[in-house]
């Protein structure tokens, strides 16, 4: 493990997160307690909606950070042709929006916030996602088996969809599954955490 100068609060319940920031070698408890509605203004332009939404998060923790601790929260959306997907609510929705995706570039937005008692900053990372064209039968599989309601823009590239149906990636694989962890450890450096 990585000596850490401060005690690193996770403020997200998704287990990619968890695998994720568990694979930088850091010390780190979950605290997902937290008061912030997730909503924002339909005229918010997309990309910026993950920034607003994680420092959101970050705002609304359950209680005052202490000298010695750091949070960190995050947020992920997918944008096809303009249109913010976030977690779909029902079966439907997750495939309609793998009717949408398919055969289509998307962009995946992750933003992070680090937040100690002294500062805050909010960083994003964007890659580029190719899907190749989906049969129905493929789109209602992957749905039934997986059940993505967890998933911005209804998928996860870590599973069965991910190596049947993903043409390319341009930028960071991670940053897909929910979590940049390069631009978390280079924040994690300048907040002097590590």
């Amino acid at each position: 493990m990585i000596h850490t100068s401060k005690n690193i609060i996770l403020g997200s319940n998704s287990p990619r997160r968890k695998e994720l920031l568990k694979s930088l070698d850091v010390d780190f408890v979950v605290d997902t307690q937290n008061t912030f509605e997730e909503s924002y203004d339909p005229s918010t332009p997309p990309g910026r909606i993950p920034s607003l939404m994680s420092r959101g998060k970050s705002h609304g923790f359950h209680r005052p950070l202490s000298e010695d601790e750091v949070l960190l929260t995050a947020d992920t959306i997918v944008i096809c042709d303009g249109k913010a997907l976030g977690k779909p609510h029902s079966r439907e929705e997750a495939v309609k929006m793998l009717h949408d995706l398919s055969g289509h570039d998307h962009l995946v937005v992750t933003a992070v916030t680090l937040r100690d008692v002294h500062r805050q900053k909010t960083v994003s990372d964007c890659t580029r996602v190719t899907f190749r064209n989906l049969e129905q039968k493929e789109i209602e599989y992957y749905v039934d088996e997986y059940k993505p309601y967890d998933k911005a823009g209804a998928y996860g590239v870590q599973e069965w969809i991910g190596y049947a149906a993903i043409g390319t990636i341009k930028g960071s694989f991670y940053n897909v599954m929910g979590l940049p962890v390069h631009k978390v450890y280079e924040l994690l450096k300048e907040f002097g955490v590590i």
